[in-house]
């Protein structure tokens, strides 16, 4: 059977703007995001994560399920409204944001997870770094980490956040070393640890006890590194609708490589050369879609076509 795969991070809901002008509205959360590519694609998805009593989180939680996204897994909080994010597009059609949060001090108190070997835990952004969240996060990454789970960590860490990098480093450098995979952009390498090219960002995953990096620079190459091999790859040039969500689907691509390949986790210490071309390969590919709408996941067109061409 296919491992289960699970998703830790924040639900909000993105209204996103272009000119002054709100263009959609979506529900949003880098996680999220991957999550429901993921369902659509038909996978065994389960998107860990909590939301408010009210209209927004209902909209959302019927999304996840019609995309095929457990929701048993999402604990629902009191008297507290769902996050809201801003979206503005400026003229590259690349996204910054404003943020509305309203969570209660206690988070995730109540979930119980019972991990299996060779599931799959995706984790990462400021979710991964809030002091609500993480002594809860840290004890499922252990518990994953202990039954054998492939751990991918996205840092997705931005500028607004910079202020506090002297407090949040060491959780930073504590999830590399809990993950298998490191998927990160050159912002976060360059923001976090004053690096700006990807050896010198293996190195600092590698020292830290993690094997894997996935180097992503925007429209730059494509770059993955192990202790055995370097493979890179050339992103297409492409004319964005908007760019909210590449990373995050760059992420289910490569979850979507490993589960069809059969990875598991002593695997992924010496990842063959034809996977990690895959994984570069189905990971551009399913950002570059997402890019092509103002959606913050593949289409289930482009999701179908992948499905009938894997099942052939």
């Amino acid at each position: 059977m296919p491992p289960r795969i699970f998703t830790f991070g924040e639900t909000v809901y993105d209204i996103i703007f272009k000119n002054a002008q709100p263009v959609t509205a979506k529900a949003g959360g880098s996680m999220l995001n991957t999550s429901v590519s993921l369902g659509r694609l038909g996978l065994d998805v389960n998107f860990v994560s909590d939301l408010g009593k009210d209209l927004i989180a209902d909209t959302i939680l019927s999304f996840l399920s019609e995309n095929g996204v457990s929701i048993n897994y999402i604990e629902r909080y009191k008297n507290r409204k769902t996050s809201i994010a801003i979206a503005f597009l400026n003229e590259m059609n690349d996204a910054s944001y404003t943020f509305y949060k309203d969570f209660p001090e206690s988070r995730l108190t109540n979930l119980k997870l019972d991990f299996q070997k060779e599931d799959i835990v995706l984790f990462g952004s400021f979710f991964a770094l809030t002091e609500s969240i993480r002594p809860v996060l840290l004890r499922f990454l252990n518990q994953a980490r202990e039954k054998g789970c492939i751990i991918i960590y996205d840092p997705n860490f931005r500028k607004p956040h910079l202020h506090e990098l002297e407090k949040l480093k060491s959780y930073i450098i504590e999830n590399i070393a809990i993950s298998d995979i490191v998927r990160a952009s050159d912002e976060d390498f360059e923001l976090i640890f004053g690096v700006d090219n990807a050896a010198d960002a293996f190195k600092i995953c590698n020292e830290k006890g993690c094997s894997n990096l996935i180097y992503t620079a925007n429209s730059k190459d494509v770059v993955m590194i192990n202790p055995y091999q370097t493979v890179s790859a050339r992103v297409p040039v492409i004319e964005p609708v908007s760019t909210i969500g590449a990373g995050d689907n760059f992420n289910a691509g490569l979850i979507w490589t490993l589960v069809n390949c059969g990875i598991n986790k002593k695997e992924t210490a010496n990842l063959p050369l034809n996977i990690m071309e895959n994984i570069i390969a189905n990971g551009i590919s399913f950002s570059a879609e997402v890019c092509m709408s103002f959606d913050n996941y593949i289409s289930e067109e482009f999701a179908s076509r992948l499905t009938v061409i894997t099942n052939e």
